[in-house]
């Protein structure tokens, strides 16, 4: 997923609720083993070790945990310290914030205005789920500690007749152990999208354009006609034009900042 606006999610990972936190999404990759990613499980003293011993490092751990002087290199720290960058990762400029936030009439051309009516109309409901800030769904704030993440089934698979999803990549059940629960992942941000390919949770759509073609669709899996039984009820044919295609990729184009893109550091 991308890294964008993370400060704001009210949880982490495709598919885990319980996980509320940067410092707790972090220990997944570095030290989970399924599947294993970083692999540091059991290894961790050789890592803070490596850390110990350069001097620049040290410091800088001793300067940013000062209540821990002469051992601020822990594994909880680094967890820390890593995610105090993630927050710093902020998005926020794009045409769309221009146009909205700024009062800026000329950010967004006649087709992504147009794209913009239909993202959030009743007609095609993306807003139910990408809604906040960060099209996301709610954010955690400060001022709502507990809202919790939207988990959708977009209809992708039907692997048994029923709508289900494969064996080893069943979504939001895998946590919940609740059948309808199968195929259900966590909704993601759409800042910066048209940068962020592939799509879905997988990474099984290549293009913004066969996202759209997709959600037109009402989804792919579809048995003798009808919709996969698990599909999300907002998942449902649109019959979008050509013309209304290319405005709505038009619309999340404008969500990309390129001052956070491209800048240099």
């Amino acid at each position: 997923m991308p890294l964008a606006n993370v400060a704001w999610n009210a949880a982490y990972t495709w598919a885990d609720p319980a996980v509320r936190t940067l410092e707790a999404q972090l220990l997944v990759p570095l030290m989970g083993e399924h599947p294993v990613e970083m692999g540091l499980k059991g290894r961790e003293a050789m890592v803070l070790d490596t850390f110990r011993q350069d001097a620049g490092l040290r410091a800088a751990f001793d300067a940013a945990f000062p209540e821990a002087p002469g051992d601020a290199v822990t594994l909880p720290n680094v967890a820390k310290a890593i995610a105090a960058y993630e927050r710093s990762l902020v998005s926020a400029r794009s045409a769309f914030d221009r146009f909205l936030y700024g009062d800026d009439r000329t950010a967004l051309d006649a087709d992504a205005r147009a794209g913009m009516v239909l993202f959030f109309s009743e007609r095609t409901r993306c807003a139910r789920c990408h809604s906040g800030i960060a099209f996301a769904g709610p954010p955690r704030t400060a001022k709502s500690p507990d809202v919790e993440a939207i988990f959708a089934n977009t209809g992708l698979y039907d692997v048994d007749g029923r709508g289900g999803y494969p064996a080893s990549d069943t979504g939001l059940m895998e946590s919940t152990g609740r059948p309808e629960d199968n195929g259900r992942f966590r909704v993601p941000t759409l800042r910066d999208v048209a940068v962020t390919a592939p799509y879905m949770h997988d990474g099984s759509v290549a293009t913004l354009g066969e996202v759209i073609e997709h959600y037109d669709r009402g989804g792919r899996a579809r048995i003798a006609g009808r919709a996969a039984p698990l599909r999300d009820p907002l998942i449902r044919p649109l019959r979008l034009t050509p013309k209304e295609k290319r405005q709505l990729e038009a619309f999340l184009r404008s969500l990309t900042d390129a001052r956070f893109v491209d800048a240099a550091r």
